[in-house]
């Protein structure tokens, strides 16, 4: 079954960009410069990881705004510049490289299945989830801190 890996809308994030510390401060966000890590910081827009030196800001985001006990937010780290990641049957690198916990959700925002998966197996778990007649979509998050990842839709 083929699938669609979403990145969060970068229009959303760039103006985060041009606002000052206390402005950030705020807003309850955090500007931030990558260090060294491997892998490095996850960027919810481009599902790339930073590289030392990198802008980034650390801000809450509302991944799951449903009308249902499983409405969500949480940190996400987002870097300058970055496109939307969109792509029809291809798992990012970011995501092959972390443990995963992959969520379904019906059209009411219901959850209706879930697996915990090495990111390597990540095409696996879609399919199996998507075997769902009820899930209409499925949440990716990181599953040690339990921060969204992205979203994956049937394509």
């Amino acid at each position: 079954m083929s699938f669609r890996i979403r990145g969060l809308p970068a229009e959303d994030f760039q103006h985060l960009f041009k606002l000052s510390d206390d402005e950030l401060a705020a807003r309850g966000a955090v500007r931030r410069i990558a260090d060294a890590r491997n892998p490095g910081y996850p960027c919810r827009v481009s599902l790339t990881d930073s590289k030392a030196g990198d802008e980034l800001i650390l801000t809450n985001y509302e991944h799951h705004d449903v009308s249902s006990p499983y409405r969500m937010r949480f940190a996400i780290y987002v870097r300058r510049g970055e496109e939307s990641y969109d792509e029809v049957d291809n798992v990012p690198e970011q995501l092959r490289l972390r443990t995963l916990a992959v969520r379904a959700f019906d059209a009411d925002g219901m959850m209706v299945g879930w697996e915990l998966v090495e990111g390597t197996e990540l095409e696996a778990a879609i399919e199996r989830l998507n075997a769902n007649p009820k899930a209409a979509y499925l949440h990716v998050h990181y599953a040690a801190p339990g921060c969204y990842a992205a979203r994956v839709e049937r394509s």
